[in-house]
């Protein structure tokens, strides 16, 4: 079977022949017709998650996955031959397979029907930034409508998904984002646009509760400065807390390296009363199904900037640090 392969850390995506993915009682195969790509999948192949993760190399990539369903395990039972389904393969399986080969097995519980509205090219690119912006928005913001957000990269992947859930949920929604793309965020839902080339959001904006950052470093840092006492900024780039290293039962010694990792951003939040929490996507087929139903509902819409051909996954990674894409690249199946 052809996937593509991280085979040394830095290194360029391979293709190579691998094994066909051995398929669980209560898996479901999945024939790949669109993976979407993600800032996740160069930070992989970088070794960047390589002491989280521990991949075996080499690896097949991909976190993202739309297509049709060619096979069940014998104790499936709401899924079934030919369902065109989307899913995010649990990023911390190192024996599962990734998305950009020709086929995925995936447990039942991680998968959903995919929306009917859409493309599988678009519901390719839905999975990981949908799960992400749902799970710092409901499962860890408890967003409530009134509130006021702030979205860093409004124009990217999760930014793109995050402003429509917020506004959903009834927020004021803040975000981040070049001046060319100031009209399409705002298309997409957000109240303020800041323009992070020449304006600096810390002076302009006060009193949110809640903060998404997908940007880390300094933005990072003057999110935790423009939150009401008691409000929250939530990380998908780091640094990870001592909480997340608990829930994925980490040894003694990397419990600690994630506390000092952590530690400043952690002090600086407590001083100003806020507090800072990382968020690693877990995987959900329940959660997918409701992000289904906004979808079809027309309260989300996936953002497709670029189409890459499965030959291009190489190509199609190598531009993930490149930028200028408006929400998500997606590869078609091969």
């Amino acid at each position: 079977m052809r996937a593509f392969v991280v085979s040394k850390y830095k290194e360029p995506l391979q293709e190579a022949d691998v094994p066909e993915p051995v398929v669980g009682e209560h898996d479901v195969l999945v024939q790949v017709q669109a993976a979407g790509l993600n800032v996740v999948d160069e930070k992989i192949r970088q070794g960047s998650y390589k002491t989280l993760l521990r991949y075996e190399l080499p690896q097949v990539m991909g976190s993202d996955v739309a297509g049709t369903v060619i096979g069940v395990g014998a104790k499936v039972r709401e899924l079934a031959l030919g369902d065109q389904v989307y899913a995010q393969p649990r990023l911390d399986r190192i024996d599962r397979i990734g998305t950009f080969a020709e086929r995925i097995a995936v447990p039942e519980a991680e998968v959903a029907l995919k929306p009917a509205s859409i493309s599988l090219e678009e519901a390719g690119s839905l999975p990981l930034v949908a799960l992400t912006a749902w799970q710092a928005l409901v499962e860890r913001g408890n967003v409530q409508p009134g509130q006021r957000v702030l979205i860093h990269a409004g124009a990217g992947g999760v930014g793109t998904i995050a402003i429509q859930l917020a506004k959903h949920l009834g927020a004021t929604v803040a975000t981040t984002a070049s001046a060319g793309n100031a009209d399409f965020v705002r298309e997409l839902g957000a109240d303020s646009v800041i323009d992070y080339r020449n304006q600096d959001f810390e002076q302009l904006l006060d009193g949110y509760d809640l903060v998404l950052d997908s940007v880390g470093g300094e933005t990072l840092e003057k999110s935790l400065r423009v939150l009401r006492p008691g409000g929250k900024v939530i990380g998908i780039v780091g640094p990870p807390d001592p909480a997340f290293a608990r829930e994925k039962g980490l040894n003694p010694v990397m419990r600690l390296a994630m506390a000092a990792l952590s530690g400043k951003i952690r002090r600086q939040a407590r001083r100003l009363g806020v507090t800072y929490e990382f968020l690693f996507v877990h995987a959900s087929g329940e959660q997918l199904r409701q992000i289904t139903a906004l979808v079809d509902e027309g309260v989300l819409r996936p953002v497709v900037g670029r189409v890459f051909a499965f030959d291009e996954t190489v190509q199609a990674v190598q531009s993930l640090g490149k930028g200028g894409v408006r929400g998500k690249s997606v590869i078609t199946g091969a």
